[in-house]
């Protein structure tokens, strides 16, 4: 960087387009950056080296860094950083981005970008990653000169973290890093048709009160949107229990209010409770606040919730009535939405008499005790993965930050974990991406150091991104990983156990019982600097969580050797109605017995 005086007589800052950003970073408060160098990005990485303020994690793939982003910003509510060179880089990049797009996570992913005379010439390492990410991004930015950058960088953050949150790319070609500019900041936001919604309307506000108070079998819907918009626990649980209705959440919002909760009746859907795909079903009206009824958790939509009203809040306006039309449709910040809810509702139930809910209670405690979520044991004499699962959540402690992989482990950790505070659950649920686990974990650990990091993994997802064990190794990274490995792709096993008449093509993965164990993960996470440990008995269970959790200064994996046999119960098949929900003895749904 140069400094001179100008003819005001002031510092004019001249400098490179890639210290300028890694300068627009550091202004704009990143602290940590997860990324892989190459050659159209490393103008960027030189100042860098020199950053006081920005501790960047080297990973060991691409896809790493983006999922890293990610559990960053699941853990904190801040915009997460990914870096990648242009080609290859910026490609592996593609699978956290439209993760990220599918769950709302802010997300900013720098690229580089061969030198702009040669895009579209088919340059080495050339990808088109703006066209590339276009379906899936807020908005993708192609940045050729070096004076963009400070402008670029600022709208980039603005968007990725102001109303519905996402991922947002920024592709700075090498001519735009080594071209020199003047630097001011804060620079001018140049952003058209970008517009956030103002203050709830008060009239749709006031219609959802007369709703709430008119309703018979009233049921919220809560949706990861609570996470993103970071509703205080206080104000969400004011409405809830004021309104005193039962509420389900979704995946991506078991965090939002406490497990143990009286009203709570657990996650709706495909693999949800009886209790809350029952009460769904059963409601005169839906209260959906961020949440976009999603084909999970309606099954078949025409068959879902056929006799309720809705009330349908988000901050985006594309989600209201999308899937189910909203009766009464509220577009808004739910940090303003909830309090302004509560507010009227007090206001309604003090003006007139509300309908008697006392009935619907009664009935959907029925359903809950009933229908309680739990597994029938396998024969095969080998660890039941609900009951690893039980054991240590019950170790864990009130702060810990649970991750996990995508499959029947991920169902299985949403029904037997518990959660007391919000930030405490991450997972990939819109995309489902296998392999998020490991860099997720790593990247909330990054993010929080003081907080215990669990990640509950399946050996199928494990294997496709465990060499970020290494980053976690030698960046003082101490997650701690329970492979639960019924030696399968498990979920895809289970379909097969069900609609494929027990087919099991090509979901053998010979990682556990009985097999030669390739690989054999104990060793593989000692070759990664990590601890390594094994458990194939109940009575060992309890010993084996009690020595993970006493290590602190390295990462630690359990191989949990479970049966293959296990399923996820409740179920519901793809494509069908949620009345056709399967429990795991067989038992026939409370509410088709009317």
């Amino acid at each position: 960087m140069v400094r001179d005086r100008g003819s005001s007589g002031q510092d004019r800052q001249v400098m490179t387009g890639a210290q300028a950003l890694v300068r627009s970073l550091e202004e704009i408060g990143v602290t940590d950056i997860f990324g892989m160098p190459g050659g159209a990005i490393l103008p960027f990485y030189d100042p860098l080296l020199a950053s006081e303020k920005i501790r960047h994690v080297l990973v060991r793939h691409e896809q790493g860094a983006g999922h890293a982003a990610e559990g960053y910003a699941m853990a904190t509510g801040r915009v997460g950083v990914c870096v990648a060179t242009s080609g290859p880089g910026a490609t592996n990049l593609v699978t956290a981005i439209g993760d990220a797009h599918m769950d709302s996570v802010p997300m900013v992913a720098i690229t580089g970008q061969v030198g702009s005379t040669a895009i579209g010439t088919d340059a080495f390492q050339e990808a088109d990653i703006v066209g590339s990410t276009m379906p899936f991004v807020k908005h993708s930015f192609l940045v050729t000169s070096a004076d963009e950058i400070p402008g670029r960088v600022a709208e980039a953050f603005h968007l990725a973290s102001t109303g519905r949150p996402g991922p947002v790319l920024l592709d700075f070609t090498k001519d735009a890093q080594v071209g020199e500019t003047e630097f001011h900041w804060p620079p001018r936001m140049d952003l058209p048709g970008y517009s956030l919604p103002g203050r709830p309307n008060q009239r749709r506000i006031a219609q959802a009160a007369e709703a709430i108070a008119a309703s018979e079998r009233p049921v919220f819907y809560l949706g990861g949107g609570l996470n993103r918009a970071g509703v205080p626990v206080e104000q969400l649980t004011e409405l809830v229990e004021l309104v005193g209705a039962p509420f389900t959440t979704t995946l991506t919002a078991l965090d939002v209010l406490p497990t143990n909760h009286q009203l709570n009746l657990g996650m709706p859907g495909m693999h949800g409770t009886v209790a809350a795909v029952g009460a769904l079903q059963r409601a005169d009206l839906i209260i959906t606040l961020g949440a976009r009824f999603d084909d999970r958790v309606t099954g078949k939509p025409d068959t879902f919730a056929r006799h309720a009203a809705v009330i349908h809040v988000d901050i985006d306006p594309a989600e209201i009535s999308k899937i189910r039309a909203a009766d009464v449709p509220i577009v808004g910040d739910l940090k303003d939405v909830v309090p302004a809810l509560t507010a009227a509702c007090r206001e309604q139930f003090a003006a007139e008499p509300r309908a008697e809910i006392d009935q619907w209670l009664t009935e959907v405690a029925h359903i809950r005790a009933t229908y309680p979520t739990d597994w029938t044991d396998t024969d095969d004499g080998l660890l039941q993965p609900q009951e690893v699962i039980t054991h240590l959540d019950k170790a864990a402690s009130e702060d810990t930050i649970w991750v996990t992989g995508v499959g029947q482990h991920q169902m299985w950790a949403a029904h037997y974990l518990h959660f007391n505070r919000p930030h405490s659950w991450l997972t990939s649920a819109g995309a489902g991406t296998m392999g998020y686990g490991v860099p997720a974990a790593m990247g909330a650990k990054e993010a929080c150091p003081d907080r215990p990091v669990w990640l509950i993994d399946g050996d199928g997802c494990f294997q496709m991104t465990n060499q970020e064990l290494a980053t976690c190794t030698l960046n003082n990274i101490p997650i701690k990983v329970a492979i639960i490995n019924n030696s399968s792709l498990g979920m895809v096993r289970q379909w097969q156990t069900l609609f494929y008449g027990e087919r099991y093509s090509n979901t053998d993965l010979h990682t556990g019982a009985g097999t030669e164990r390739i690989p054999d993960f104990a060793k593989l996470a000692e070759a990664y600097g990590a601890v390594g440990l094994r458990c194939e008995r109940l009575e060992d269970v309890d010993d084996v969580i009690a020595q993970a959790n006493a290590i602190n200064d390295r990462p630690v994996v359990i191989d949990f050797i479970v049966s293959a046999d296990a399923q996820v119960w409740p179920m519901v098949a793809a494509g069908v109605s949620n009345d056709e929900i399967q429990h795991a003895r067989g038992m026939s749904p409370a509410w088709e017995e009317e």
